[in-house]
């Protein structure tokens, strides 16, 4: 014969399921935000800029660096001419040298150098 064994917690959610506290929940019947993306490893930090609407002046240099790489498929989409192009990819690229040089403050943070080339390219095509 089983025994069934109801904790404390276990009873207080089969009661606030009877009385109904679990229906209509904001987001019910809808996939979790990000399910199914790729692994970000800053996601809480992106997603805590975002949703406080945190500026780059208020940022870390190394979360700063980070929200400018998220943000450059829409710089680059304002931008006019391949010289300027280029010349934000090199600013870019020396801050991320200063950061590899542990120049920026904020939490490390491990950021390759763009591909000039290849984001040319890219704008080019868009």
């Amino acid at each position: 014969m089983a025994h069934f064994f109801e904790t404390l917690v276990d009873r207080k959610i089969r009661e606030a399921l009877e009385r109904g506290e679990f229906e209509n929940l904001r987001g019910a019947g809808k996939p979790l935000p990000g399910h199914g993306d790729e692994y970000d490893e800053d996601w809480y930090v992106k997603e805590l800029v975002d949703r406080e609407q945190v500026g780059g002046a208020v940022l870390p240099g190394t979360l700063a660096l980070r929200k400018e790489l998220e943000d450059l498929p829409e710089t680059l989409a304002r931008v006019r001419t391949e010289a300027e192009v280029r010349r934000i990819v090199a600013e870019l690229n020396e801050r991320i040298a200063d950061n590899h040089r542990g120049l920026l403050s904020g939490p490390p943070t491990i950021i390759k150098r763009l591909d000039a080339e290849r984001i040319v390219r890219e704008w080019r095509g868009a």
